[in-house]
């Protein structure tokens, strides 16, 4: 092998990519939980690039729906945009420590589309302890049969925060199965309320990635009915609770840092910075 080279890794390579991941467990945590839910499988996610110097594994970066480097020195991060510039663009998005991120974008930047949009300032923070403000009690997993409210709710949120509905594509069929796939699996969280058209979701969140280590939160959002009424707080801190407790002791997120509320509402949860993500979405 030469002194520095990048390889399409397979399965016998997981356990050294895990070890690259958990150099930092929350910065890491995407492709982390994808290679220990699924490991590394070379058809139809995507693929894991191997960066390795001097004949050791040093840098990853997951190709697939998202482009998200792991570890990138600025070495690794020019030999990955080499190969993405080859590919041609694939993903909707670039994703993960801000640094990285935006000098693989500059060097793709020439070659693909416009993307929509760059994020470069989200603050990355982590939970480790119980929360400072006292949990809802009314915030619970979602139940299966609430599926028909969770996901209007999920798509109101996404297409908040990204600018568009994830349900443009194929009609919601793919989205419909991502969030079903999230209730099933006890990774959403909601508190429930009933109006004159029936019941509602008032506050929600989601768990995408997770391991045995972390889980990072997703998705949160509070209906726009019961905005101002202090609900974020105490709902985060129910999902950090049933988390903790029955998931992972550490809980990250990433947040948009021009969303000062967001963040202040964090903060005051407890949760603290750790880092800073960017974001370039297509």
């Amino acid at each position: 092998m030469l002194r520095a080279s990048l390889r399409v890794l397979d399965r016998s390579d997981l356990d050294a990519a895990l070890a690259v991941c958990d150099r930092d467990i929350a910065a890491n945590l995407f492709v982390a939980s994808r290679l220990r839910a699924h490991g590394i499988a070379r058809s139809g996610g995507g693929e894991l690039w191997g960066y390795y110097d001097d004949g050791a594994l040093s840098s990853l970066c997951w190709s697939g729906a998202n482009l998200v480097p792991v570890e990138a020195s600025p070495a690794a991060v020019e030999v990955f945009a080499a190969r993405a510039r080859r590919n041609g663009r694939q993903c909707s998005s670039i994703v993960g420590p801000s640094h990285v991120v935006l000098d693989l974008w500059s060097r793709l930047q020439p070659f693909w589309t416009v993307p929509r949009e760059v994020r470069p300032d989200q603050p990355l923070m982590v939970i480790d302890g119980p929360p400072r403000v006292a949990a809802d009690p009314l915030v619970r997993r979602s139940h299966p049969d609430e599926l028909e409210f969770v996901l209007p709710a999920c798509v109101a949120m996404f297409t908040e925060e990204v600018g568009y509905s994830p349900v443009m594509a194929d009609g919601g069929s793919l989205y419909q199965s991502q969030v079903g796939a999230l209730v099933l699996s006890g990774r959403s969280l909601v508190r429930m309320g009933r109006g004159p058209d029936g019941p509602h979701v008032v506050f929600k969140a989601e768990l995408g990635s997770v391991t045995h280590d972390a889980a990072q939160v997703q998705g949160v959002w509070v209906n726009p009915l019961y905005r101002g009424q202090g609900l974020a707080a105490p709902g985060m801190a129910a999902v950090v609770e049933i988390t903790r407790r029955d998931v992972a002791r550490m809980v990250s997120l990433y947040v948009n840092g021009f969303n000062t509320r967001a963040v202040r509402v964090y903060e005051r949860v407890g949760f603290r910075r750790v880092g800073t993500f960017a974001t370039v979405l297509f």
